[in-house]
């Protein structure tokens, strides 16, 4: 029989899904509701030493459906990390851990460019009895003027000095999340992990304009008229999410062996999740989804994916993951290789042509006759 059980830099979850960072992780009345549905793994809501400066607008999320289902294929949102105090987030975190000892809490931190700072937050977190840490280099929008989020991720000089500075002193694993919003997502990766770190999360939401309302002329979401570019989420952007995990997985692969990879973007369902883990993926991360669907949509999702590896004969996920990174090649190459396969199986036609009736075969009599036939 399969098994969804795994162990990931040292964690121990009963399966790969974990609540990503986000409104599914805030506060631990819903970090509580995560563990009671199934859920392998719960990424608190990104907390801070000083929230006082994270104020929310209303309204924060923009949604996109499909014209003909109404189904919700895209969600961008312009929400900031958690507007709770540090303080109450440690009472919590002890909260959690007493209420649920055996399952796995990671703390989503972030701060401004200052290494004491780091310190003091991983600190207090490890302090407060989270198993791990997954750093926020990757918002897209809010706080940039403190040089947080996407302003310090996108930067990978500064990326792989403030993971050094975790490093010196986190006792827990590290994970670091990779903003998309970069020409190559090999960059920040690769600063990350030469810092020492763990492994990395990727992706966190792509920069966007959702739209603009063709009867009020403003785009959208609107705050008294007026909005800024925010995060895209959901399904339309599995394909990109797909396309840069495969990018971290082969270069983690050729120059960082052994190092993990938490995918996610657009993740709905178990196939999702399977695709994710033949590009690598050690786990996958779900938030979006979540505030769609709610917490209990990791139980058809684990039932899902053991399915596919019953399907195909796996037993465990180290079974595939990364099994389809070999089938990525350049275009020179595939033309190469349709060019060979067109020539070997002209080659074989012409094996198949008849000259004298004894080369009649009943087992190929099909497409002996075949290669007879004109048009």
């Amino acid at each position: 029989m399969p098994t969804l059980e795994t162990v990931v830099d040292g964690l121990k979850l009963p399966n790969p899904f974990i609540i990503g960072s986000g409104p599914p992780g805030t506060n631990a009345n819903v970090i509580g509701k995560a563990f009671d549905e199934g859920w392998g793994a719960v990424i608190c809501k990104t907390v801070s030493l000083d929230a006082s400066k994270v104020v929310n607008v209303q309204p924060r999320y923009g949604r996109l459906r499909s014209r003909t289902s109404g189904e919700i294929y895209g969600w961008e949102n312009i929400e900031l990390i958690s507007d709770r105090d540090l303080s109450i987030w440690l009472d919590e975190f002890k909260q959690i851990k007493d209420e649920y000892p055996d399952r796995i809490l990671i703390a989503s931190i972030m701060e401004e460019y200052n290494e004491n700072a780091w310190h003091e937050l991983v600190g207090k977190c490890e302090d407060a009895g989270v198993d791990s840490f997954e750093l926020n280099f990757s918002c897209p929008h809010g706080l940039p003027e403190r040089k947080m989020g996407a302003a310090m991720g996108q930067d990978p000089v500064i990326l792989r000095e403030v993971c050094g500075w975790v490093m010196a002193v986190a006792k827990k694993p590290v994970w670091a999340k990779m903003t998309p919003n970069v020409t190559h997502i090999e960059d920040p990766t690769r600063a990350s992990l030469a810092a020492g770190i763990h492994g990395v999360s990727a992706i966190n939401t792509i920069r966007s304009v959702l739209g603009v309302n063709l009867d009020t002329l403003r785009p959208e979401p609107s705050v008294e008229g007026y909005t800024t570019p925010g995060g895209y989420s959901c399904q339309a952007v599995k394909p990109i999410a797909l396309r840069m995990c495969m990018e971290i997985s082969q270069m983690i692969r050729s120059e960082f062996p052994g190092r993990t990879l938490s995918g996610m973007g657009g993740i709905e369902t178990g196939e999702d999740a399977a695709q994710f883990i033949l590009l690598g993926s050690d786990t996958v991360q779900v938030c979006t989804g979540v505030m769609k669907e709610g917490y209990r949509m990791v139980q058809p999702m684990c039932e899902e994916l053991l399915a596919f590896m019953e399907k195909h004969k796996f037993e465990t996920l180290a079974d595939f993951k990364g099994y389809s990174l070999p089938f990525f090649t350049t275009h020179a190459d595939l033309v190469k290789r349709q060019a060979e396969a067109r020539a070997a199986k002209k080659a074989e036609s012409k094996k198949k042509m008849i000259t004298a009736d004894a080369q009649w075969d009943g087992d190929d009599f099909v497409q002996q006759s075949d290669a007879l036939a004109r048009g």
